[in-house]
């Protein structure tokens, strides 16, 4: 129990940051803004943004700004340069362009009269939004748009692009009053972690000044994520969103450069698209509209931590109380050493059911999502206490066959077929999961609490328990199999800094050693 106790304290402690992210003194000099809630997305033209609500959230994002960047005209946002003069913000107004010539010159006229009457909100025009990233238009095309679109307004006009499309497309350098440049630190081709991005996007910047002399450098989109899969050493996570935008906006002040956060709301409906992480960038919450960081208060990765290490506790307890009663009721010696293995079961579950619970909330996406994750997290949560019975019991773990062969091979435990299902489920669900690391793995979150939690007991009861003879099932083969060739790419493919991509492999690994060592 202190171990899961100490661990707990050390996850759950807060840090206090030099500067808050968001300062009630100081305002952030312009925040990235969609209106999105709920169900709302972009992607869906049915999707229209209530004059209500835009105002809800521009009221309580000139708390913390005198500026916001949007980034199309459509679905409802016309209304937000209106909205935005009354709130008292200024407005960088987007136009979002992509291969729908016809969809492009309404945003286009759109915006063009938005700026004609409202000169006083609207501070500039940002012509396409990573357009060329997406090969959605030709240099050429876009310089031709920005051209004809410049003549038509008294605002500054200008592009927004990551950083090396501009180094790449310098031929934009007369076509654009300023420039605007996209750093995300995480995103990058070499990912950077979240202590250097400060400083990577100080460098970046310097860098495109130096190539476009003469020419404003605005940070149109800079930001972290608060939860997610790593990327290398690039680690999403509340301390380090709250750090990086801390670090960040110092940056701004000390050297005199504009930036723009991305972004002010969390977007739910982006992670159907990109994961977890694409959904987690905002400074508010999504649904809550409640602010992450609220002044003068230390920021926690795991803000019910207290809530989490008790309902670990109680896991524990749940596990060695199984092993109790198995020997009460069926007594037999019992060595240290399956002792030991409950107790390395039980810690294990205690300090990880926590963590798991919180990525089922955090990272399960619609109603399958939900399902999946859920099913994955009650099976983890059944197999350190069936676990418990069966390393006390002397049986091994049942197969696959005992529970989906014919009638002469079903165990005669049902506490045993119990566990012989979290099994099964924790199989299917975690090759599933090994799989799509392999093949798609850019958007998947990395399972290892959940996997370590059913691992952890199903190797110690093959290594105790487990049979020296018999014949090895061929479905076990085959999951044994998927685990470890997908732990030797996946291990190889995410590289050594991501210990989440390593603690994964590992218990793929644990896993796959497991089903192997199976007899019937």
């Amino acid at each position: 129990m202190g171990a899961i106790v100490a661990v707990w304290w050390w996850l759950g402690m807060p840090v206090n940051l030099v500067r808050a992210p968001i300062d009630p003194t100081d305002k952030v000099q312009c925040i990235s803004y969609a209106p999105f809630r709920n169900h709302q997305t972009s992607l869906s033209p049915a999707t229209q943004v209530s004059r209500e609500q835009i105002a809800e959230d521009l009221a309580q994002l000139a708390e913390i700004s005198d500026c916001i960047r949007t980034y199309a005209t459509d679905l409802g946002l016309d209304q937000i340069p209106e909205l935005a003069s009354k709130a008292g913000l200024k407005v960088i107004q987007g136009i979002f362009l992509d291969k729908d010539q016809q969809k492009n010159r309404t945003q286009i006229s759109t915006a063009i009269r938005l700026a004609r009457e409202y000169p006083g909100t609207i501070i500039a025009l940002v012509v396409g939004n990573e357009t060329l990233l997406r090969k959605d238009i030709t240099v050429s095309d876009l310089i031709a748009t920005l051209r004809s679109v410049k003549a038509q307004v008294s605002v500054p006009v200008t592009y927004a692009d990551v950083w090396e499309f501009w180094l790449s497309n310098r031929e934009l350098y007369d076509a654009v009053d300023f420039v605007t440049i996209h750093i995300l630190p995480y995103w990058e081709n070499v990912p950077i972690p979240a202590e250097s991005a400060a400083a990577h996007a100080g460098a970046i910047r310097r860098r495109i000044a130096a190539a476009f002399p003469g020419k404003e450098i605005l940070i149109g989109e800079i930001g972290w994520p608060s939860q997610g899969r790593m990327r290398e050493s690039a680690l999403p996570s509340r301390i380090n969103q709250a750090r990086v935008v801390s670090e960040v906006l110092d940056l701004a002040r000390r050297e005199n450069f504009r930036v723009n956060l991305f972004e002010a709301y969390d977007e739910s409906w982006k992670r159907d698209i990109e994961g977890t992480v694409g959904g987690s960038w905002g400074l508010f919450g999504g649904e809550r509209r409640m602010l992450k960081y609220p002044p003068n208060i230390p920021v926690s990765n795991y803000p019910l931590w207290k809530l989490q290490m008790c309902s670990g506790i109680v896991l524990a307890i749940l596990t060695f109380g199984a092993a109790w009663l198995t020997l009460s009721r069926r007594p037999r010696r019992s060595g240290l050493t399956s002792w030991f293995a409950v107790g390395i079961s039980a810690t294990a579950a205690g300090i990880l059911f926590g963590v798991a619970a919180q990525k089922v909330f955090l990272e399960s996406v619609g109603a399958g999502g939900w399902l999946l994750w859920s099913s994955l997290l009650v099976a983890a949560t059944i197999s350190p206490v069936l676990g418990a019975h069966g390393l006390m019991s002397g049986r091994p773990p049942p197969s696959l066959q005992q529970l989906l062969g014919p009638k002469g091979y079903w165990t005669e435990s049902m506490l045993l077929s119990i566990y012989g299902l979290a099994l099964m489920a924790t199989a299917v669900i975690g090759a599933a999961t090994a799989v799509a690391l392999v093949f798609d793995p850019r958007n998947i979150d990395f399972p290892f609490a959940a996997l370590t939690m059913a691992a952890v007991p199903l190797a110690a009861m093959t290594l105790l328990n487990s049979p020296d003879k018999g014949s090895r099932p061929l479905a076990e083969s085959l999951f044994a199999g998927v685990f470890v060739g997908a732990a030797i790419y996946v291990g190889f493919n995410e590289g050594p800094a991501n210990w989440q991509a390593l603690w994964t492999c590992a218990a793929y690994l644990l896993l796959g050693a497991s089903l192997w060592r199976a007899r019937v």
